[in-house]
C-alpha cells in the first residue's frame, strides 16, 4: 500500500465501485478463518447487489469479486484486507491495521481505511546500520510491513577488505565509513522517493551521527536513535523495539496538529456542522478534517444539506458513510485529514473543520 495507490482508487468515481473490507491475521491457525469471512462478505455483496442492479451486471461483478477473492494467499494475511472491484478494476490490498468488516457499494471506492492506514498510523523505515552493512526495514505502528530486498541489503565490501595497518593510518577507514554511508542515503531516497516517510537509525550513537552529516533529507530522519546495529535481528524484533521510540514521535506530532485545531476554534476558523463542511469543502475553503477513528455514518444530500440515516442502506442518494465522502472531496481540494482517538473530538461530535479563511 502506497500513496500513489490510494490517490489512484480515491480518483475513480463510477458507478458499482465494491470495496469489501475485513480483519485478517498473520497467524496459523487463526488465518485458516480469513477464508470463511471473506466469502461471507462476498455473498453479502453479491446479494446487495441482486437487489441494486440488473442481474446481468450483478453476475459479472459477483464473478469478477468471486475470483479476485479466490487469488489470495490467506498466508501471508496482515492485520486487514480490502477489495476494490468495479467494471474496470480488481485490486488487493493488505494492511497492518485493523478495520470494521464490511460491504461498501457506491459510486466511488471506500478507501477510509486507507487513508487511516496513510494518516493515523505511523508508517515509517528503519535503517539497521552499521560499518559493515545496512538493512531496511518498512512498518506500521508495531507492525513489520516487509523488509526491503534489492537494493537492500547493502554490504561495505570495502571496508570488510580493508586490512592493511597502512591503509588504517592514512585514515582511509574514516573516507571508506563516510562513503558507504553515503551509499546507503542514496540508496534509502530511491526507496522513500519522493514520500515524506520518516526513518530511524538504528545503530550506535557515533555512527547516527556519522550518517547525519551525509544524509541528503536531514528532515526525514527521527532526531533519536535505536541503539546498537542489531544486524542479525528478525525485522519483527526490531519493529517491536523501534515502536518504543515512535510512539512518542507519533504523540508529539498529534499535540501539534490538535494545537492547529485549538487555535482554529479561536480564531474562528472551525466548523463542526456536517453540511457546512460539505458547503466549505465544495468551495475550496477547508485545509484540514478532523476525525475520530472509528466514525461512520450514512448520510444523504437532501436540499443541499447533509441528513443522517440510521442504517447504511440501499435507497436512492445514500451514502454508507458520508465522513469517507467528505474526506475524499477533500483531499481532491488539497485539504488533509488527521485521525483522533475515540473521545478526542467529543465537543464536535467527532467531527470537525479547520478552515484555511
Amino acid at each position: 500500500m502506497n500513496k500513489n495507490q490510494l490517490n489512484k482508487l480515491r480518483k475513480v468515481k463510477k458507478e458499482h465501485c465494491i470495496t469489501v473490507i475485513l480483519n485478517t491475521h498473520r497467524t496459523h491457525p487463526e488465518s485458516l478463518q480469513d477464508a470463511i469471512v471473506l466469502k461471507n462478505l462476498v455473498t453479502e455483496a453479491s446479494g446487495r447487489l441482486m437487489e441494486l442492479e440488473d442481474k446481468k451486471t450483478a453476475r459479472m461483478l459477483t464473478e469478477k469479486l468471486e475470483h479476485l477473492a479466490g487469488t489470495v494467499d490467506h498466508n501471508y494475511n496482515m492485520e486487514s484486507l480490502i477489495l476494490f472491484v468495479n467494471e474496470d478494476i480488481a485490486e488487493i490490498v493488505k494492511l497492518p491495521v485493523e478495520v470494521t468488516n464490511r460491504v461498501i457499494i457506491d459510486d466511488t471506492f471506500a478507501v477510509r481505511d486507507l487513508i487511516r492506514a496513510v494518516n493515523m498510523n505511523t508508517h515509517y523505515f528503519i535503517l539497521v546500520l552499521s560499518k559493515d552493512g545496512a538493512r531496511l526495514i518498512e512498518a506500521m505502528n508495531d507492525k513489520e510491513i516487509r523488509e526491503w530486498g534489492d537494493p537492500f541489503p547493502v554490504e561495505n565490501e570495502a571496508y570488510s577488505k580493508m586490512l592493511s595497518p597502512e591503509v588504517k593510518a592514512a585514515d582511509r577507514e574514516k573516507d571508506l565509513i563516510a562513503e558507504f554511508f553515503n551509499f546507503v542515503d542514496k540508496r534509502v531516497n530511491e526507496v522513500i522517493k519522493d514520500r515524506n516517510i520518516p526513518v530511524l537509525i538504528c545503530s550506535d550513537e557515533e555512527n547516527y551521527y556519522k550518517y547525519l552529516k551525509v544524509a541528503d533529507r536531514k528532515d526525514t530522519i527521527i532526531p533519536d536513535f535505536l541503539a546498537r546495529s542489531r544486524q542479525q535481528d528478525k525485522a519483527q524484533a526490531v519493529v517491536s523495539d523501534a515502536w518504543q521510540l515512535m510512539k512518542d514521535y507519533t504523540a508529539q506530532k498529534n499535540e501539534t496538529r490538535k494545537s492547529e485545531l485549538l487555535q482554529a476554534v479561536n480564531d474562528n476558523k472551525f466548523l463542526s456542522d456536517t453540511s457546512e463542511i460539505r458547503n466549505a469543502i465544495s468551495m475550496g475553503r477547508v485545509q484540514t478534517l478532523f476525525i475520530e477513528n472509528g466514525l461512520y455514518q450514512p448520510a444523504a444530500i437532501e436540499d443541499n444539506a447533509v441528513v443522517y440515516k440510521e442504517e447504511t442502506g440501499n435507497g436512492p442518494g445514500v451514502v454508507d458513510d458520508i465522513y469517507d465522502d467528505l474526506i475524499q472531496m477533500n483531499l481532491e481540494f488539497g485539504g488533509d485529514v488527521v485521525f483522533l482517538p475515540p473521545g478526542e473530538l467529543r465537543k464536535f461530535n467527532g467531527f470537525g473543520a479547520v478552515t484555511r479563511y
